[in-house]
């Protein structure tokens, strides 16, 4: 484990948003297993899309399905045409425990902002349905359909969005969404789809095990034993625990992907975060498995900090998606 002090050491600002963020969810999750979604919508700040750029990030929301409230952001650069050639198009996941937040929550509706602008990439945010009113494996299927109706409206995005060099991404939940949407995606046959890269940013999985990790940050923010308890609990089908292969990704229940094509990942982990361990046997687990994974380690980060953007190593946290994925479509034929 990488941490060496007891706290990690956050500046102030970082330190008030932490705070209210892990208030907010302990106020709005209730004992009797429901959230209360009139306090979220109130405090859950929300930012409108813009067709007008703005730092050079055009935006527009996207319906797959009214009837269960999918859909998605699409965030386009404005000055990536310049350079010529297709863009790369990142379908991103965002955190909450499948049962908070959203693409227009203005945390993750500001960092799809930066990766569109700095990668360049188009990046498609997705509205998917939330715990404990929707459970598993409603995010999953979400997830997939959203893909799907990309491959066969290629239309809703910019011309220059080159689904050929697509990559799943995703926080926390997001990115346990993300692999499980990238197992699914290697079983199926998509015509202008091509997912050829993840990005995972701590993913969430866990077990019936307490880590090492666990143990020692049990009531770190955000992601406390108490909240990923509560929020495994209404995620996972009733009567299953958590070595369900929808948390333990690699542990007694996980899916062989020796057969399939999945796409190389890479993962990145906080020393301060609890689900540290569980994320590093994810990316053990992928290479065991014959799949291309590596690991990139912030020892002094806590869960989620790559959304606070005054944190030095959020900024250096993006660059590195961007390398990778610059890296990868240079291997593409």
């Amino acid at each position: 484990m990488a941490s060496q002090t007891q706290e990690p050491n956050l500046p102030f600002k970082t330190r008030i948003k932490v705070s209210f963020l892990s208030a907010l969810t302990d106020f709005a999750r209730r004992n009797d297993g429901t959230i209360n979604r009139r306090l979220m919508n109130l405090l859950d700040r929300k930012f409108q899309p813009s067709v007008k750029p703005i730092n050079g990030v055009s935006s527009k929301d996207v319906t797959v399905d009214a009837n269960r409230n999918l859909w998605f952001r699409v965030f386009t650069p404005v000055d990536a045409a310049a350079g010529g050639g297709g863009v790369p198009v990142v379908i991103f996941f965002h955190g909450g425990g499948f049962a908070f937040l959203s693409p227009d929550s203005f945390a993750y509706d500001a960092v799809c902002r930066r990766f569109c602008r700095r990668i360049p990439s188009v990046v498609v945010s997705v509205n998917y349905r939330n715990t404990p009113e929707h459970r598993f494996p409603s995010q999953y299927d979400d997830g997939e359909d959203v893909l799907k109706f990309l491959d066969e409206n290629r239309a809703v995005l910019p011309e220059n969005a080159d689904l050929s060099k697509c990559f799943l991404a995703g926080d926390s939940a997001g990115a346990n969404l993300a692999h499980h949407v990238a197992v699914r995606v290697a079983k199926s046959k998509f015509r202008e789809v091509r997912v050829v890269g993840l990005v995972s940013i701590q993913p969430w999985f866990g077990g019936e095990e307490r880590t090492e990790a666990e143990v020692k940050l049990e009531v770190a923010p955000l992601v406390s034993s108490a909240r990923t308890d509560w929020l495994w609990k209404a995620f996972l089908p009733e009567g299953s625990n958590r070595d369900h292969g929808a948390a333990n990704v690699s542990g007694p229940n996980s899916e062989d992907l020796s057969g399939l094509d999945y796409p190389d990942t890479l993962v990145f982990v906080g020393g301060f975060d609890p689900l540290q361990d569980w994320q590093r046997r994810y990316c053990e687990w992928l290479n065991k498995s014959g799949k291309k994974a590596e690991l990139k380690e912030y020892p002094t980060m806590i869960h989620a900090f790559y959304i606070f953007p005054e944190l030095h190593e959020s900024s250096q946290l993006i660059s590195e998606v961007k390398d990778f994925i610059t890296t990868k479509i240079s291997t593409l034929k």
